[in-house]
């Protein structure tokens, strides 16, 4: 079963739990999530502040900008189209993921993307409809 990411609706409950001060293992169960999934959430996506440590803590919007900048930078090749045409291209050709990234790297050309990204793409859902 696949593990879907936090949305604002999930993120905004455990903000108000966490303000309630609701334990950890009661946020899990209402929501249905593992408890480990919740430390998670809550450390990665925490606000810390040096400035003003009092306002330091979980805070929803924070924590949804946060993860979308982490997905932002999965998507290389979604906002790159040229990058994406070049590697298409070199894909329909017969090329591996492997020599498409040398090449690239090779090349110079400031734009390039290692082999795992390739694959990852060609085996997404995206990746599948375009191949």
């Amino acid at each position: 079963m696949a593990h879907p990411e936090f949305g604002i609706e999930e993120r905004r409950r455990i903000e108000r739990l966490r303000n309630a001060r609701v334990p950890v293992m009661e946020i899990a169960d209402e929501l249905g999530r593992h408890r480990s999934t919740i430390y998670r959430e809550l450390k990665r996506n925490r606000f810390a502040d040096a400035e003003n440590p009092y306002l330091d803590g979980y805070y929803s919007s924070v924590a949804q900008t946060m993860a979308a900048r982490r997905r932002y930078r999965r998507r290389k090749l979604a906002r790159e189209p040229l990058l994406l045409a070049s590697i298409t291209d070199r894909l329909r050709a017969g090329w591996s993921p492997e020599q498409i990234a040398g090449r690239l790297r090779r090349d110079g050309s400031g734009a390039y993307v290692c082999h795992e990204t390739i694959y990852a793409w060609v085996y997404s859902e995206e990746g599948r409809e375009r191949g």
